[in-house]
């Protein structure tokens, strides 16, 4: 039985673990988002949310580190201490969020994107954006689907020529 056991294990042995999350964390804080698998974003939200309350409540020396020990990463701590700081001190947590990608092509892996919440909104950089799109499968379409849209397409095309046409009858009925 599982009683009070919690956390997830993701494969791996303890120090190994530390080490993924402790890199997850640092990649988080350093890019303000990151796509990874679903499992390791749900674990990782735990992991830097903790960070994060030490970050806004503590001392700040006796924080800083603390933080360090957790992160091993001195720009990481310098960079959640001076800009995300203010960003967290009013919100009473929930740090992060966490969007489902759908599944990754190669091992059908449920993929997800967990990002920081600031004052401003949701930490997003133009590279992770193009990732993202990478990432997602695309869905096999039937004959009669691609046929649909195909005739949908043209329709609204007709539609637009059609309404040009109108426009520059009416241009030279008022010239």
């Amino acid at each position: 039985m599982r009683h009070r056991k919690a956390g997830r294990k993701l494969g791996r042995n303890t120090n190994q673990r530390k080490m993924l999350l402790r890199n997850l964390a640092v990649s988080l804080i350093e890019h303000g988002s990151i796509v990874t698998t679903k499992a390791k974003a749900k674990e990782l939200r735990r992991y830097i949310e903790r960070i994060i309350t030490k970050v806004k409540h503590e001392d700040q020396s006796h924080a800083q580190r603390l933080v360090f020990k957790k992160l091993q990463n001195k720009e990481a701590v310098k960079r959640l201490f001076k800009e995300y700081k203010d960003a967290f001190v009013d919100r009473p947590g929930g740090y992060t969020r966490i969007f489902l990608l759908g599944n990754r092509p190669g091992d059908a892996a449920e993929m997800a994107k967990i990002s920081l919440i600031l004052d401003t909104g949701i930490v997003e950089t133009e590279e992770e954006e193009t990732e993202v799109k990478e990432e997602k499968p695309k869905k096999k379409t039937s004959a009669k689907a691609k046929a649909k849209t195909k005739a949908k397409e043209e329709a609204k095309a007709e539609e637009v020529k059609e309404e040009e046409k109108e426009e520059k009858s009416e241009e030279k009925s008022e010239e």
